[in-house]
């Protein structure tokens, strides 16, 4: 043996020697065992309740190894069973996961085992499922059906029903007992049923009962909860009829009739009676045991009861026959009934109506129209009558027709009866409403088959009266009329209706009431039209309203009320007050026209402004609505005003016209002349401006604001002082006087430097009789001449070294202007008497002389004002 092979045998002898040693220290891993009850281990003798849901940890398998090697568990059944559980293999939680159910199946046998990985260990156990009350009783030999004799003596046992419930315990053990019911009882413990203590049954009343019994358990856990269990079934119980019940009759009480034509041997009525034991019937038996005194027969058999004679012989008009049915077998199993024969005449003959001459299907009457509630109308002369006797001749009267008008008396009659019609209803005989009334007179059998009838025709001719009144179609009417409409224009047509006929029903018409003069109507068309002679004008009356009459033959007559509005109609151009205007214009202030339009209404006296020529132009805005002018924003100060024209006037004329906004539209132009000034403060002359002492003119200005704040203090003290002495307080008042119509056009006034004519007259033409014209759009119109005050003396001459030093200034001085305001008036002025205008001219004169000195008075101390300071 070489080296080699001695080391390979050296190898497989230490290789044999560890696998030995190894093998006699592997030991098998095993189940604890911790007896029955136990959640754990190895399912020996476990037990579990068949209401587990499914899805729960049922138990636990637990094990060893003695290595302390990791178990693993394992849970099979045999092949072909329901595997009810399954095992985690490293946790061994063992889960149920299929229903359980122990009337199924009682016990289940499975295979648990442990292993290592090496050693495994298998066991089988068994585990019981405990029961649960989930079953219900079931009853046994289904379906419960006997037959019991009606003659069954109470409390005898009739049947014993059975119930099964598969649970053990109390919720296996069965109990019975009956839904309310009140001739059965059965034993609660063997289910005997029996008929109830002083209780019979009769076949007669009840042929069958049902019986519903209910089998209940004692009672159990299921799924954690005490649960009662039950089942119910019916025992139908058919009486058995015995012979116990006599016969009775069918369909009393009878009653026969006996009729003029019958014959001997007719059938009068047949009886009819049944066994009272119907489950087995016997044979019964009719006779007549009294009433029928001779003349009446009944068949045995039948029940027939028969006429023996003929009824000229009968001598009675009413039969009460008693009859009785009983049987073969006893003398006490009969009943007893009456039959009512009555003799009656036979209805042969229908009601008829008779005239005065006889039979008559029509009767006719003339009348006025609207008689009195309650009045009979004799003029009908109406006979009823039917030849039968009894029953047969009684009737009843109907009157149909046309509302509840007329009624008729008697409504029932026996016989014959006058026949009288009397008025219910007075507003439905209206002549207006149909000349003719018909009605149908009906008389109607009441108590006979046949139902015999007859028609009569009742016919009213009416005749008419003035009762109505015409009566217009409207209450009142609305009519709408352009102004300046030529007279004679049709305005509106009425219409009053008189149902009456010939003269009473034509109408006439007439109007009056305040406003009717300027109208007429037609007096039979109703058409209202404008006098001949009237004309309309929206602008001096738009509303009127008076009153039309509509008036029969008779003079029964109605009112209406008509509303007429005048329509304006745009016949009035706007007019301004002057056709020359004066103003002046502050820089920065607008000033206003004004133009008015006669028209009553809009949009025809809505006026729009605008400038129609201006010289130079993009002076002046103007506000189309209101007329105000204002200068352009740019326009600021008058040394812009110098820089847009030479003139040293700042005077400017413009074209404004004053449309409205009527359909056609008129206008009218006015000549605007404007005077342009600016707002200056000048000192007065107790104060001379100078350039070389700024803050003694500020001083004296603060000393004379002081004094007269000083002023007004003690004024408004000594106000409160003696208001306060006689304990109230005076209100202070505004008066404010409302503007004339035609005030006097205030004066204007001019700079001596201006002219008398100004730029405006380059919109005036030439009059021919020596005056000027407005060429508006509202035609030629004459222009009064516009007040002038008296022209100023001209100025003294300014000295040469005064007229250097103005020319040398470096900013001009802008003399400012003094003007009166031009207030709105009327072209058509007031005439005046010749005494008031001469004495009106003297004062004018006056106070324009004063004015006018005033005015140059203040233009020379501005001058004098002006050198001194220069």
């Amino acid at each position: 043996m070489n080296a080699e092979e001695r080391t390979r045998v050296l190898w497989f002898l230490l290789a044999l020697c560890q696998l030995n040693s190894e093998g006699q220290s592997d030991y098998a891993p095993y189940f604890y065992d911790y007896g029955p009850g136990a959640t754990h281990g190895n399912m020996a003798l476990f037990s579990i309740s068949e209401d587990t849901p499914v899805g729960t940890h049922v138990y636990t398998l637990n094990g060893t190894d003695p290595e302390e090697d990791p178990v693993r568990y394992g849970l099979t059944f045999e092949q072909g069973t329901k595997e009810y559980f399954r095992v985690d293999p490293k946790s061994g939680n063992v889960t149920l996961v299929q229903e359980l159910d122990r009337e199924k199946q009682a016990e289940i046998s499975a295979l648990v085992s442990i292993t290592d990985g090496r050693n495994k260990v298998a066991e089988t156990v068994r585990i019981f499922v405990t029961d649960a009350n989930d079953e219900q009783p079931e009853f046994q030999n289904l379906p419960f059906a006997i037959d019991v004799p009606e003659d069954t003596a109470p409390g005898s046992s009739v049947y014993k029903v059975t119930a099964v419930d598969k649970d053990m315990g109390s919720g296996g053990s069965v109990s019975y007992y009956l839904q309310v019911n009140r001739h059965f009882t059965i034993d609660g413990h063997s289910g005997v049923l029996r008929i109830r203590a002083n209780e019979t049954l009769d076949y007669e009343t009840t042929p069958a009962h049902f019986v519903t019994v209910v089998a209940q358990d004692g009672g159990g856990k299921y799924k954690g909860q005490h649960q009662v269990m039950s089942s119910t079934a019916t025992v139908t119980i058919n009486v058995v009829d015995a012979q116990d019940t006599p016969p009775s009759f069918v369909g009393t009480p009878y009653f026969g009739y006996i009729y003029e034509v019958s014959l001997p041997g007719s059938e009068i009525f047949t009886v009819y009676a049944k066994d009272g034991d119907q489950g087995n019937p016997n044979s019964i038996h009719y006779s007549i045991m009294n009433g029928s005194d001779g003349v009446f027969d009944i068949n045995s058999t039948s029940g027939c009861i028969s006429l023996t004679t003929n009824p000229s012989q009968l001598k009675s008009e009413l039969y009460e026959i008693r009859v009785k049915v009983g049987l073969p077998s006893g003398p006490m199993d009969y009943d007893i009934t009456t039959v009512t024969v009555r003799v009656v005449d036979l209805n042969n003959h229908p009601p008829t109506f008779y005239g005065e001459t006889g039979p008559q299907n029509r009767f006719e009457v003339t009348m006025f129209e609207h008689p009195p509630a309650g009045e009979i109308l004799r003029g009908f002369k109406i006979t009823v009558n039917d030849s039968d006797q009894g029953a047969n001749a009684k009737f009843k009267l109907r009157l149909v027709g046309p509302g509840r008008v007329l009624r008729v008396v008697p409504q029932t009659v026996l016989n014959e009866a006058q026949v009288t019609i009397i008025v219910e209803d007075t507003s439905g005989i209206d002549y207006e409403k149909g000349s003719t009334l018909t009605f149908k007179l009906l008389a109607i059998e009441i108590d006979t088959p046949e139902r015999f009838s007859a028609t009569a025709d009742i016919i009213i001719h009416l005749l008419d009266t003035n009762d109505n009144v015409p009566a217009f179609t409207s209450e009142y009417y609305v009519a709408r009329i352009d102004e300046n409409s030529p007279g004679g224009s049709s305005l509106v047509s009425v219409t009053a209706i008189d149902p009456d006929s010939g003269p009473w029903g034509e109408v006439k018409y007439t109007i009056y009431g305040s406003g009717s003069d300027l109208f007429s109507i037609h007096f039979s068309t109703g058409l209202i039209s404008t006098q001949p002679w009237a004309t309309l004008d929206a602008e001096a009356r738009s509303k009127y309203n008076f009153y039309v009459k509509a008036e029969d033959g008779e003079g029964e007559y109605s009112l209406a009320e008509v509303f007429v509005t005048v329509l304006d109609l745009n016949d009035h151009s706007p007019e301004f007050h002057e056709s020359l205007l004066e103003e002046t214009m502050v820089i920065g202030a607008p000033v206003r026209i004004e133009a008015v339009d006669e028209d009553a209404e809009s949009p025809n006296n809505v006026i729009e402004y605008s400038i129609m020529k201006a010289d130079p132009k993009n002076i002046f805005d103007i506000d189309c609505n209101t007329g105000v002018i204002k200068l352009k924003p740019y326009i600021k100060s008058m040394e812009i005003i110098h820089n847009i024209t030479k003139s040293q006037e700042c005077k400017w004329s413009l074209l404004v016209e004053a449309r409205d906004r009527g359909s056609p539209s008129f206008s009218t132009t006015a000549v605007l002349n404007i005077d342009i000034t600016e707002a200056r403060t000048s000192l007065p002359d107790a104060f001379p401006r100078s350039r070389g002492s700024p803050m003694k003119v500020l001083g004296m200005v603060t000393g004379i604001i002081s004094l007269l704040v000083g002023a007004t203090v003690l004024f408004s003290t000594a106000m409160y002082l003696r208001n306060t002495k006689s304990n109230r307080i005076s209100p202070a008042r505004r008066i404010i006087k409302r503007r004339p119509r035609h005030p006097e056009p205030p004066w204007s006034f001019r700079m001596p430097i201006f002219r008398d004519a100004g730029p405006s007259s380059k919109f005036l033409a030439d009059d021919p009789e020596g005056g000027r014209a407005d060429r508006g759009a509202g035609g030629p119109r004459a222009k009064p001449p516009p007040p002038n005050a008296p022209s100023l003396p001209p100025p003294p001459p300014p000295s040469s070294a005064t007229a250097s030093k103005a020319r040398t200034s470096e900013r001009p001085r802008v003399l400012p202007t003094i003007s009166g305001v031009l207030a709105s008036r009327s072209f058509k002025k007031p005439k005046a008497s010749s005494s008031s205008g001469s004495g009106s001219g003297r004062k004018e004169t006056m106070s324009s002389a004063l004015v006018s000195e005033l005015k140059m008075r203040l233009e020379q101390k501005i001058n004098e004002s002006n050198q001194g300071y220069c």
